[in-house]
């Protein structure tokens, strides 16, 4: 190991701090009331001035620290001069410290992809379903997620008022998830967690082949990988084309850092680059352990009405 951090320990430190501001900006907004919601394609598809001003903050910070990556993020914004009081620039010193794989170390700026999703859970951030909402960061090397940073703005937002808020999980391919403690549910039990307001047929019928003694409807899908790997859930199934790119590369690079598998419903792997389509038309299929017998439950009549 060289004794300075390599480029990826630097941006996944980088990115780390980022999602911490991230957190603050999303907490802030809330307790100021005016949330700023517009409506992007209907009801269910809302965007916030926390959307706005979070994925200003992540690509403006990150953009100026790593001027050749490729920064995709969820909303369409205008080109504008960031305020700022937005721009982060610290680095998560755990990170450097890490022992990255050598295989990473020739990675150059111009070879990754990062991919934004400024509040995970946007829809639930309105109704006051804190604790569904993240922030995700996810990095992405020859298509591969390889590396992932999620905040979590209220954490521990049940705690009582002087409870401190928040918390930030990180991981890479070759070293781990950290930020949380590794849960599995109890051996033999099937705990599903799915869409909370995109459900369908679709996704109720693969459910309900899986036989899952509870079904957990919750909203953003960083929150269901939080599920995961925290022993509350044993699979994610979301039967449906609704999820997006940035949707699951953050989520997608913690979960195998730590063993588990994400895939389509079809149980073929997501490609992250930067001129892939955004849209996971195949739906999700997600498990900390046992990937396999999930994806065997999958009925036939949902993998055909899903194209990848």
């Amino acid at each position: 190991m060289s004794s300075a951090p390599i480029l990826l320990a630097r941006l996944v430190a980088t990115a780390h701090t980022v999602a911490d501001k991230s957190g603050t900006i999303v907490r802030k907004i809330m307790s100021g009331g005016d949330l700023g919601i517009v409506e992007k394609t209907g009801a269910n598809d809302l965007q916030t001035a926390a959307d706005r001003l979070v994925q200003q903050s992540i690509c403006a910070s990150l953009a100026r620290k790593f001027p050749k990556l490729t920064i995709i993020g969820e909303e369409d914004l205008p080109s504008e001069e960031v305020s700022e009081d937005l721009i982060e620039t610290g680095e998560y010193e755990e990170i450097l410290k890490a022992a990255f794989p050598s295989k990473y170390s020739s990675i150059k700026e111009e070879e990754l992809v990062v991919w934004v999703d400024p509040l995970d859970g946007t829809k639930e951030y309105t109704e006051g379903l804190l604790d569904h909402v993240t922030v995700l960061i996810g990095i992405a090397y020859e298509g591969k997620a390889i590396a992932g940073v999620i905040n979590q703005p209220y954490y521990n937002y049940q705690a009582g008022d002087s409870a401190v808020l928040g918390r930030t999980i990180w991981g890479v391919l070759g070293i781990g998830a950290f930020g949380f403690e590794l849960k599995e549910v109890p051996e033999g039990q099937h705990i599903v967690t799915t869409t909370r307001s995109h459900s369908s047929k679709l996704v109720n019928d693969c459910i309900a082949a899986i036989n899952p003694e509870k079904v957990v409807r919750v909203g953003g899908a960083g929150n269901k990988i939080i599920q995961l790997i925290e022993g509350q859930a044993s699979a994610y199934v979301f039967a449906s084309p609704g999820c997006k790119k940035w949707d699951t590369c953050a989520p997608e690079a913690i979960l195998h850092a730590v063993g588990g598998k994400l895939t389509d419903i079809h149980g073929n792997s997501f490609e992250y680059h930067k001129d892939v389509k955004h849209m996971n038309s195949a739906g999700v299929l997600a498990a900390l352990r046992n990937f396999n017998y999930y994806a065997s439950r999958v009925p036939e009549s949902v993998k055909q009405a899903l194209v990848p």
